[in-house]
């Protein structure tokens, strides 16, 4: 059957994906005249308590040969989700939505449209469009001072930076989260002009306050820099070092939780005799939930005793967060570019809107990005949806969704399953935070992007069988190849790439502690860098990767084709996971080859651009 609608196709609806509130939506229905008779109408409904649908009948605006056409304009006031389907008015026939916005006939219920219409003034950093982060799990990059001496006695140091992480609980005898490798801030701060060679524009740190855990996600204290990393000074030197490279630091700040071997809890008594666990009359005593209706007597985060939640919505605990001279501000003033928000899916959205506040009130150039694992249109939370995304909370999120599509995708799922995801979140999500999205492979919550390609599926088995685990040989050298396939489509999709330190030298392993290992600063891998390095100066010189519009060529089998289109240019990428070669049509007529297992970017000028030149880059 012809095409009755499609809403990535700028002839069907105008603008393509979310909306500003008051603007205008222009939709459009192409139905073949074997249907019938038809009146067709779009059904749009609000979500929220007593929204009802309406019913706006289409006009009709001719034929061309053996189609009917309709359209209908809608300016919508007021911001929030809504959903919407056709109703053709005959036969109890209507339209809903199928693969790639694709719209389907169908006499029983489908899926419907998601339109999300946002704050018109909502506005993103601009100078974040264009870049590429780099996240770095603070302990395991570069140790600058070596041996050093471990500031409390608890910790491990561990010399050997070729070891494993340890794997074993302390419930068993070992000491999970309390080894050591040393990396510091002065570490970092040497290895800036490695990190510029690369291409990179932004650091993001895994958590640099102090706290009694490797990965320090257990606040201790959230004014200082840990002591093993360094000083609150070394941390004002890193970001002046880094500005220098036009490098700016995003900071992980954790505030669902502290950890209880903090200053505001000192449940362990490392901080003396105050603290909320041991005295009732503590400043910090209203920051917590205390009851024994909690399994220790205090409410955890997903009941680990070790992190007790704050109350996010304690006067005193906002106010030391968001206040002026608070959490926020003292580490913008000290350099930072801005956070990245832990669990935001688990902080209410006033207290989102506050950090918010605090964070642009350094300016707007700063940046809040959410840890949000889901659409973050749709995540639902506290009894409600979630606003966090509409233009009052977050800039962005982290991209699980392009994560996952994009390394099914070159595991085998078929290209038009993985462009469905990807259109859909480029649907839903508002403009300024689709180009502000932070898009990776790895993380340090997640297997490495390798060990996913390469190696087999732990499928739940424990740590004790993935200790140890690495691919070599021809496993190796093909998953390589489609690491690097995988990281062409994270830098030419809409949003910010982030490479997970390490990746770009092939480095292994399954979830923390393993995907968490030092850096093999004498790896002899040398392939993947330099194609990061040539994607990031493409992003650089080539406008349709700042803010360029998306649409989607060809997604079948094997072979994925798409376009980005910017004000100068239009940039078309092909990859072919196929194990033959293709011969791909650009939308420019000419033809251009893709070796199997291969990639293809090519940029050609729509207008006048001094800065850029054709690029044809395999």
């Amino acid at each position: 059957m012809d095409c009755l609608f499609n809403s990535c196709d700028t002839y069907y609806k105008r603008p393509f994906g979310a909306l500003p509130a008051g603007q205008t939506l222009h939709l459009a229905l192409t139905i073949p005249e074997n249907l019938g008779y038809v009146d067709p109408h779009l059904v749009l409904q609000k979500e929220g308590p007593g929204d009802q649908p309406v019913y706006y009948r289409m006009q009709f605006d001719g034929q061309t040969p053996g189609l009917n056409h309709f359209s209908v304009d809608v300016r919508v006031e007021d911001v929030g989700l809504y959903f919407y389907y056709f109703d053709l008015y005959t036969d109890f026939r209507r339209i809903f939505r199928g693969k790639m916005g694709e719209g389907v006939l169908s006499w029983q219920d489908g899926e419907r449209w998601q339109l999300t219409v946002y704050d018109p003034d909502f506005e993103t950093p601009d100078c974040v469009k264009g870049g590429v982060f780099y996240q770095i799990f603070p302990d395991r990059f570069c140790e600058a001072v070596e041996n050093k001496h471990m500031p409390f006695s608890d910790r491990i140091y561990r010399a050997d930076k070729h070891a494993e992480p340890f794997w074993q609980p302390n419930e068993t005898g070992g000491h999970l989260n309390h080894d050591y490798f040393g990396g510091d801030l002065k570490g970092i701060q040497l290895k800036l002009p490695y990190l510029h060679q690369l291409g990179v524009t932004y650091i993001y740190l895994n958590p640099i306050f102090e706290a009694h855990s490797n990965h320090r996600y257990n606040t201790a204290n959230y004014l200082n820099v840990d002591p093993l990393l360094g000083s609150n000074k070394d941390f004002e030197e890193l970001c002046q070092a880094a500005a220098r490279f036009g490098i700016r630091i995003i900071l992980d700040g954790v505030f669902s939780h502290t950890g209880s071997d903090s200053l505001y809890f000192n449940k362990e008594g490392r901080y003396g005799s105050g603290g909320a666990y041991r005295d009732p009359n503590s400043p910090y005593r209203p920051w917590y939930d205390f009851s024994p209706q909690y399994n220790g007597g205090y409410r955890s985060w997903w009941g680990f005793d070790t992190l007790p939640e704050v109350n996010e919505e304690d006067p005193s605990y906002v106010a030391f967060i968001t206040g002026k001279g608070g959490v926020i501000d003292t580490w913008l003033r000290r350099g930072a570019a801005g956070f990245r928000l832990d669990v935001a899916d688990e902080l209410p959205d006033a207290f989102i809107e506050k950090i918010r506040a605090a964070v642009k009130r350094a300016g707007p150039d700063k940046l809040l990005i959410g840890e949000v694992w889901e659409d973050a249109t749709t995540k639902y939370g506290f009894g409600h949806r979630r606003t966090y995304l509409l233009g009052k909370g977050l800039d962005s999120v982290m991209n699980y969704p392009f994560k996952n599509a994009v390394l099914d995708f070159v595991c085998g799922k078929p290209a038009e399953d993985a462009a469905d995801e990807i259109l859909s979140i480029c649907e839903h999500y508002p403009a300024p935070a689709l180009h502000t999205a932070l898009n990776f492979l790895s993380t340090h919550d997640t297997e490495r992007a390798l060990t996913v390609i390469a190696d087999e599926p732990a499928n739940g088995r424990g740590r004790e069988w993935q200790s140890g685990r690495s691919v070599t040989g021809e496993a190796y050298e093909e998953g390589l190849v489609l690491l690097k396939m995988a990281y062409a489509i994270i830098f030419t999709l809409p949003g910010v790439p982030c490479v997970y330190y390490g990746d770009e030298i092939g480095m292994q392993g399954y979830r923390d502690p393993f995907n968490r290992a030092f850096y093999l600063w004498d790896s002899h891998e040398e392939r993947l860098r330099p194609v990061i390095a040539q994607l990031a100066e493409l992003r650089k010189t080539c406008d349709a990767f700042r803010e360029g519009d998306i649409r989607v060529l060809r997604a079948e089998g094997g072979i994925l084709h798409f376009q980005r289109i910017g004000e100068y240019e239009v940039a078309e990428i092909i990859a072919n996971r196929t194990d033959h070669m293709i011969v791909e049509q650009l939308s420019s007529g000419k033809f251009t080859e893709v070796n199997p297992m291969g990639f293809t970017i090519t940029v050609e000028e729509i207008g006048h651009n001094p800065n850029h030149s054709y690029y044809d880059y395999q």
